[in-house]
C-alpha cells in the first residue's frame, strides 16, 4: 500500500496556525536572542584572552628582566679579576684577609649600584684561608654533593643557573648560580649565589588585569611559582599536567623565555569561562526578559485571532460529524457577516432542506434496503446450516477408534493425522498460531505422505527451542511443504528428502524449506516471482501465492521471501519474518 503524499492542505487550521506562529514569530525571535547573545559572548571572550595574554606576556618579560639582572651582575662578578684574586689568594693572617676584604670587596659591594630585585649576593669557596662572613662562605662537601653544583661542575660553559627551592618554605626562593672560573690563580673553586627579593617575584606574577590563576614551569613542566592559593606547591614539585582542569578552563601560554639559563620556562594562566564572561552572564537576564517580551505579545495577538474563528469553524465541524447520525441540529450562533458567520447560515438552511429530503424519500429506500439485507442473511444461514464440518471430524475420529480396535496401528495413525490437519482447517480464523503448533501440522501433513510414498520419501525437521513459541500466520510454511511433497517428490522413483529448518537470529525468525525434487525452470520461477510482485490474482500455485499475500498483508515490506530451484536438482525456499512485530 502506497503512503499517501504530504499535502499542506491536509493539516488542521490549528496547526497550520500553530505552524506559522513558530516559524513566523517564536523561533525568528529565539534564534535573533541566541545569536545576538553568542556573538556577544565571543566578543567578549576573545577580548578577555587578548588582554589574559598580554598580562601573561608582561609578567613573563618583567620575570626574564630581572634574571638578565642577575646574569649581569653575575657577569660583572665573573669577569671581575679582582674579585676572583681576593676569594683565591692564601692569606698569612686574618688581618691580611680583613685588608683584602675591605680593599676589594667591600669597595665592589659600596660602588654597584643598588638593585631593588636582588636579595642578597653570596660567595662560596674552598680557600681555608678565607674567614667565611660578610657575604663569604665555606663551599663545603654538602654543597658539592647538591645536584645543582654536580649539573654546574659537569657543564663545560660557566653559563648561570637559575635555581628554585620551594621544599618547606613559606616563601619561594629564586637564585641564580654561577661558577666563578674566568681566572685560576690559586686553583681554588668559586661560587657566587644571587638571591632573587621574593617580594619582587611577588609583586610580578599578582599582576591585577590577570583575572585568573599564573604558573611558573621549569623545563620538566614543574611548577616553580604560582598564584593559586589552595596548591601545596611550596612544600613539593608538582607537575602542571597533572592538575585537574575542566573543559571550561581556558589556558593561555606566552611564549618561553628565550635565555640560555631559562631555556623551556614558560608562563600558564588559567581562566574560567565564568570569570571571562561574568559581566555577559549579568547582562544575559536582560536578554530573556527582552526575548519573553517580544515572545509574549505576538502570542497574546495570535490566541485573540485564533479564538476569533477557530471555535465557531469547530462548532460547524461537530455539527457536520453528527449528520452522519442522521442528526440535523442547527447551529446556535447568531449571524455573523464574517465568512465563518455565511458559513454557518449556508449549514443551517443545508441541514433543513437534507432533513426534509430525508422524511420524504431516503427513509423509505433505507428501510426497503435493510429488509433485503436482512433477508438474505436468513438464507446464507440457513445454506450453512446444512452442512457441518464437525459431523466429517467426528467421522474420522469414529474411523479411527475402529482402526485401533482392530489393531491396524498404522492405519489409525494416518487417520489421526488426517484428523488434526481437518480440525486445524476448522479454526481457520485464527490468525497466528506459535512455530511449535505450525510444525506439529506439518508432521502430520508429512507422515500421510510418508504412508503414500513409503520409502520414496524422508524428512528432516530442525527448530530452535528459542523459536518454538513465537508467533507465526497460521499455516504458512505447510503450502511450502504440500509443493515439495507433490511437485517435487511425488515425480521422483526414490530418495526423496524434505528438510525443514527454523532458527531465530537477532529478532528474525528464519525459514528453510529445502527438497531434491524435480525443481522447475528458470524460466518458470522467474514468471512465478513476476506474478508474485504484480500481485496477480492468485489462479495458479495457489499454495505459494497465498501465503506470499498473507505476509504481505501482515508484514507488508518488512519480510523477505525468496526461493532457488534447479530443474531434477531441487528447491529451497527461504523465508524471514520480523517475530516481534507480531508479538507487539
Amino acid at each position: 500500500m502506497k503512503r499517501a503524499k504530504f499535502n499542506f492542505h491536509n493539516v488542521r487550521l490549528s496547526n497550520k496556525l500553530l505552524f506559522m506562529y513558530i516559524f513566523s514569530v517564536f523561533i525568528p525571535i529565539v534564534l535573533t536572542n541566541i545569536i545576538f547573545y553568542s556573538v556577544t559572548i565571543n566578543n567578549v571572550k576573545k577580548q578577555q584572552i587578548h588582554d589574559s595574554e598580554l598580562a601573561l606576556r608582561q609578567i613573563r618579560n618583567d620575570f626574564g628582566k630581572i634574571i638578565d639582572d642577575a646574569v649581569g651582575i653575575s657577569s660583572s662578578l665573573y669577569t671581575n679579576a679582582k674579585i676572583n684574586l681576593f676569594l683565591e689568594k692564601d692569606y698569612l693572617t686574618d688581618v691580611d684577609y680583613v685588608e683584602n676584604y675591605d680593599m676589594f670587596l667591600r669597595t665592589f659591594n659600596q660602588s654597584s649600584p643598588i638593585n631593588p630585585s636582588i636579595n642578597s649576593i653570596r660567595f662560596y669557596t674552598d680557600n681555608p684561608t678565607v674567614i667565611y662572613s660578610g657575604g663569604v662562605y665555606p663551599l663545603t662537601n654538602d654543597i658539592k654533593k647538591s645536584n645543582w653544583y654536580k649539573q654546574d661542575m659537569d657543564r663545560s660553559a660557566a653559563s648561570p643557573i637559575v635555581l628554585h627551592s620551594p621544599i618547606d618554605n613559606q616563601t619561594p626562593t629564586f637564585s641564580l648560580m654561577r661558577r666563578l672560573d674566568y681566572f685560576n690563580f690559586n686553583n681554588k673553586q668559586k661560587v657566587v649565589k644571587i638571591e632573587l627579593n621574593p617580594s619582587t617575584i611577588e609583586s610580578i606574577f599578582h599582576n591585577v588585569t590577570f583575572k585568573g590563576n599564573v604558573y611558573l614551569l621549569n623545563a620538566e613542566d614543574e611548577i616553580v611559582y604560582t598564584t593559586q592559593k589552595d596548591l601545596a606547591w611550596r612544600k613539593k614539585f608538582i607537575h602542571f599536567s597533572s592538575l585537574s582542569k575542566t573543559n571550561r578552563t581556558v589556558i593561555l601560554k606566552s611564549p618561553a623565555l628565550n635565555q640560555a639559563y631559562l631555556r623551556n620556562w614558560t608562563v600558564i594562566g588559567t581562566i574560567s569561562e565564568k570569570t571571562m564572561l561574568n559581566t555577559v552572564y549579568k547582562s544575559g537576564h536582560f536578554i530573556i526578559y527582552l526575548a519573553i517580551i517580544n515572545i509574549l505579545i505576538p502570542s497574546i495577538i495570535i490566541i485573540l485571532i485564533n479564538r476569533s474563528f477557530l471555535n465557531r469553524l469547530h462548532r460547524i465541524l461537530r455539527h457536520v460529524k453528527k449528520l452522519g447520525d442522521q442528526n440535523f441540529e442547527r447551529i446556535p450562533d447568531p449571524e455573523y457577516t464574517d465568512e465563518i458567520g455565511q458559513l454557518s447560515s449556508e449549514f443551517n438552511r443545508m441541514t433543513k432542506k437534507i432533513k426534509e429530503l430525508i422524511h420524504d424519500v431516503f427513509l423509505a429506500n433505507i428501510q426497503k434496503q435493510d429488509l433485503e439485507i436482512k433477508r438474505n442473511r436468513a438464507q446464507l444461514s440457513a445454506l450453512q446450516s446444512q452442512i457441518n464440518p464437525h459431523f466429517l471430524f467426528n467421522a474420522l475420529e469414529t474411523i479411527r477408534m475402529r482402526s485401533l480396535m482392530k489393531d491396524e496401528q498404522e492405519t489409525a495413525k494416518i487417520i489421526h493425522n488426517m484428523a488434526k490437519i481437518f480440525r486445524n482447517s476448522l479454526t481457520w480464523g485464527k490468525d497466528f498460531v506459535t512455530v511449535s503448533d505450525e510444525i506439529n501440522l506439518i508432521i502430520s501433513f508429512l507422515e500421510i505422505q510418508k504412508y503414500r510414498f513409503g520409502d520414496k520419501l524422508s524428512y528432516e525437521i530442525h527448530v530452535d527451542e528459542t523459536a518454538e513459541d513465537c508467533l507465526i500466520p497460521n499455516m504458512a510454511l505447510l503450502p511450502f511443504i504440500e509443493n515439495a511433497s507433490i511437485h517435487g517428490i511425488e515425480p521422483m522413483k526414490e530418495d526423496g528428502e524434505i528438510k525443514v529448518r527454523i532458527t531465530l537470529e537477532k529478532d528474525i525468525l528464519c525459514f528453510c524449506i529445502e527438497d531434491n525434487g524435480s525443481g522447475m525452470t528458470q524460466v518458470k520461477k522467474e514468471e512465478l516471482l513476476a506474478s508474485l510482485e504484480r500481485g496477480e490474482e492468485i489462479g495458479e500455485n495457489v499454495g505459494i501465492k497465498n501465503v506470499y499475500y498473507r505476509l504481505k498483508l501482515y508484514y507488508r515490506n518488512q519480510f523477505q521471501f525468496t526461493f532457488q530451484s534447479e530443474k531434477q536438482i531441487g528447491t529451497v525456499v527461504m523465508i524471514q519474518l520480523p517475530y516481534n512485530l507480531v508479538l507487539s
